[in-house]
This record gives C-alpha cells, sequence and structure tokens, in this order.
C-alpha cells in the first residue's frame, strides 16, 4: 500500500493532468480525497486540473472548429449526446460553457458543438477560463473538505466489495436514463 501512495507522490499530478485533459471529474475528486489524506496537495492537484481542463476544452474546440473530418466519425456514433449539447448551445449561449462543466457526459461534446458552429474561438477561450475556475474550485474544495466521508466510502467498499458493482450498475443506469429521457424523440 505505501508503494502506490509513493507512486502517487510521484506520478500522481502527471497522471491527474492527463486524466483531466478529457475532463477531469473523478480526477478531481480523488486528488481533493488524496489531499485530505496529505498524499497530495490540493491546491497544486487544483492548478493542474485547472490548466489541463482549460486546454482540453480549447483543444477540442480547436479540433471541430479546423479539423472537421476527424470529428464527424465520432458525431456519428454520439448523434443523440450532440444533439443535446447544441440544444444547450442554442438555449443558453454562453452560460453553455459554465454549464457543460456540470454535466457529465456533455463535458466534451459542448465544445465540441460551439467548434463546429460560428462560436468565436477567442470568446469561448475568455469564457472558459472562468468556467474552469468555478469547476475546479467547487469540486476541489467539495471533496477535500469531503474527504473523511469518501475515505469512509471506500472503506465500506472495501468491507463489503459487492456494493461497487451496485453503485457504479446505478450510476451509468442513472446516467444513460437521463441521456435516453432528454434526447428520445417525440
Amino acid at each position: 500500500m505505501e508503494d502506490i501512495f509513493n507512486s502517487l507522490t510521484t506520478y500522481g499530478y502527471i497522471a491527474l493532468f492527463l486524466y483531466s485533459l478529457g475532463g477531469g471529474f473523478f480526477g478531481l475528486i480523488a486528488a481533493g480525497a488524496l489531499s485530505y489524506l496529505g498524499k497530495m496537495d490540493i491546491v497544486i492537484s487544483m492548478l493542474v486540473v485547472f490548466v489541463a481542463n482549460y486546454l482540453g476544452d480549447m483543444l477540442l474546440f480547436y479540433m471541430a472548429r479546423y479539423n472537421r473530418q476527424m470529428i464527424t466519425p465520432y458525431m456519428q456514433k454520439h448523434r443523440r449526446k450532440f444533439a443535446l449539447s447544441q440544444l444547450l448551445v442554442k438555449k443558453y449561449g454562453d452560460f453553455a460553457i459554465f454549464l457543460q462543466k456540470f454535466i457529465y457526459g456533455v463535458k466534451t461534446l459542448v465544445p465540441i458543438a460551439m467548434g463546429l458552429g460560428k462560436y468565436s474561438f477567442l470568446r469561448f477561450g475568455i469564457l472558459n477560463i472562468p468556467a474552469t475556475a468555478l469547476f475546479v474550485l467547487f469540486f476541489g474544495m467539495l471533496s477535500y473538505k469531503g474527504g473523511k466521508h469518501i475515505v469512509a466510502l471506500f472503506a465500506q467498499i472495501k468491507e463489503t466489495p459487492w456494493i461497487m458493482p451496485l453503485i457504479l450498475a446505478t450510476l451509468l443506469g442513472g446516467i444513460w436514463w437521463y441521456f435516453h429521457k432528454v434526447t428520445h424523440k417525440r
């Protein structure tokens, strides 16, 4: 167990950066809990997630704007989610940049939808800074302050390992149900 914690202190921030390029929600929660335990630094973790999350969204926007051929096959597989993200952009405009950070499942699609549209790259970049900061501060501090409860949850899962598949199935089923309900043809 000590080897795992030593590896986390050595490579944890690099892994957190790479994971956060694509979203980083669970990585940020894990970093907050590990910071609570004293294995990582919460400020450095939040800075790493901020930079990676911001760069990841900007890269998605850029790829959608200037490399549509690469994005198009991905869109074919996720038409309903993409339609939902386009509706969010049309309905909420600039606020969609803030909103997408907190909706799991459309986080990567909103920057793509904005990149495929006529949204300004500069405007997206400027608004993405406070949106990313709000996301990182909210979930980073929430997981750090709630680290005691997260550690207790994992201790309970360790004692009764059958709970984890049940939690995962419930979580994934809830996400699937939400997207199915929201994107269902009427």
